[in-house]
């Protein structure tokens, strides 16, 4: 089977922009097919290799199942358009150049307003160490407060102090964020949050009394394999993934 080389490299920053466009709009159609959409809003971004102060992101009309490595538009971290024949989403603006300003080791950053996440984003406990796909992010996850994200220019300052040197944020009462030094860290850290908050959400509705993981077990399992240091062992699937994109003939490159 012939597997596409540009995505190939997913497992690692990308090295031209032309790539970057790829991987981003690939992971844009991932959005479509696990239902992480939300009609035009929420979105994701990534660093244009060689312009660290620009990046790449969907222009604010477009579906995620619309875009393409060409539609994506090009701004820079002071909002200012590039490239690209749409204006872009100015509250993703504010959250992914927060992330790429404050964090030069990430390439990609994704946000999203799932049903279970922001039922999780609005629950005092926070994310629960109720299973094994939650045991594997926890130590990474972090919170932020609610904001008006669409309004508050300090906002950008908040977020990138609250995420640290975390992988993934629960925006309070708003959804979730993810980053990654690659496409596939950034993907794989969000599908885990993504799946953890539904697993919460359906064990807390079940009525029956949850079982919490011990801290020690869950400390160890976000280790294995050498993360955050290392990216988890789990970036692999991102490969899988492309591959699922090409069978269905989804046309992302174009």
């Amino acid at each position: 089977m012939n597997k596409p080389p540009v995505i190939e490299s997913g497992l690692v920053p990308a090295a031209t922009e032309a790539e970057a466009r790829e991987q981003l709009a690939a992971l844009y159609r991932l959005y479509a097919h696990f239902g992480w959409t939300d009609l035009t809003y929420t979105h994701a971004a990534a660093r244009v290799p060689g312009e660290p102060n620009h990046y790449l992101i969907k222009a604010d009309d477009l579906l995620m199942d619309e875009v393409t490595a060409a539609n994506l538009v090009k701004i820079d971290l002071d909002g200012n358009l590039v490239s690209g024949d749409f204006p872009p989403i100015l509250a993703g603006h504010l959250i992914h150049s927060a992330m790429l300003r404050a964090r030069p080791d990430i390439h990609f950053a994704a946000h999203t307003h799932s049903r279970a996440g922001v039922a999780v984003s609005a629950m005092k406990c926070g994310l629960l160490p109720l299973s094994q796909h939650s045991n594997s992010i926890l130590p990474t996850v972090c919170y932020h407060d609610y904001q008006d994200v669409t309004q508050a220019a300090d906002e950008c300052e908040a977020l990138a102090r609250d995420l640290g040197d975390n992988f993934l944020m629960i925006m309070r009462n708003h959804g979730l964020l993810s980053v990654g030094r690659s496409v596939a860290e950034c993907f794989y850290y969000l599908y885990y949050l993504e799946m953890s908050c539904k697993i919460q959400v359906d064990v807390l509705a079940s009525g029956q009394e949850p079982i919490l993981v011990d801290d020690r077990i869950v400390r160890e399992l976000f280790h294995d394999g050498g993360a955050p240091e290392a990216q988890p062992p789990g970036v692999r699937s991102w490969l899988s993934m492309v591959r699922m994109l090409d069978r269905k003939g989804i046309d992302y490159r174009g």
